[in-house]
């Protein structure tokens, strides 16, 4: 519930900053893979209203979620359905454009999955994948402590075989699968009191309360001990405060095949 929460909040937040300039065309046939609960689902379906998403997930629960979320929005363009992304069950170039966030960084093979999703994509059409770069966050007051909280999610998602440094290297990725004219845009978020919904939104229920999350793993392995780990996540939080600033950055990549 947390977990969802606080993707809700963070699709709430950065809605304008990553799918301003997301505009599909009427009557195109657009994936979606990992939809999760649907939170980046909104976005998508309602800029593009003349649009047919499928969505797609490997979770059957995250999908009831976004099915739920999508019907209580009133949007009708979208179809859910549970699948993997590493064996799709769509014929060759079945869609004109393809989606991508928030995936890539979870996958152990992100590269193979690309290559998986271009087979389903028509010659001509689109990829976009939108990832952030845990390495990119950097604030004020400066604190050690805080960095090494942040340092714990980086590692501890490497080890489930994750990256959570992807954004930056969405370019070269997207190059050695062969997509063409590949543009990567840097989407950055700056949080001082003067953006007090930033500040709210993604300081504090965005970024600190994902690395809260991975506090008893982070412990438990041996990673850092408590009393560091509860410095850290005070520090974070010092930069939600009136002098305080956060800044991070999210790489949104457009590659056609």
């Amino acid at each position: 519930m947390r977990e969802a929460k606080r993707l809700a909040d963070q699709a709430d937040t950065l809605a304008e900053l990553l799918h301003r300039d997301i505009v599909y065309p009427a009557g195109s046939r657009v994936l979606e893979a990992g939809c999760g609960i649907g939170a980046q689902t909104i976005s998508l379906a309602a800029n593009s209203s003349a649009t047919k998403f499928v969505s797609i997930d490997i979770s059957a629960e995250s999908l009831q979620k976004a099915r739920q979320l999508i019907e209580s929005k009133g949007l009708t363009n979208v179809e859910f359905q549970q699948a993997d992304v590493f064996n799709l069950p769509f014929a060759a170039e079945s869609f004109d454009h393809i989606f991508v966030c928030f995936l890539l960084e979870h996958l152990e093979a992100p590269e193979e999955a690309l290559i998986g999703l271009k087979k389903v994509l028509r010659t001509g059409g689109t990829l976009t994948a939108i990832e952030g770069d845990h390495g990119s966050a950097y604030f004020y007051p400066d604190s050690g402590y805080a960095r090494r909280t942040i340092q714990c999610l980086i590692d501890l998602q490497a080890r489930t075989g994750g990256n959570s440094l992807i954004g930056r290297q969405l370019y070269p990725l997207l190059r050695r699968c062969d997509f063409r004219d590949v543009r990567v845009t840097p989407r950055v978020v700056y949080a001082d009191s003067s953006r007090p919904e930033m500040v709210e939104g993604f300081t504090k229920n965005t970024f600190t309360a994902m690395v809260e999350g991975v506090r008893e793993q982070a412990i438990g392995s041996g990673m850092i001990d408590g009393k560091s780990w509860e410095k850290g996540i005070a520090d974070l939080y010092r930069t939600s405060e009136s002098d305080g600033v956060f800044n991070y950055t999210f790489f949104k990549a457009v590659g056609v095949k």
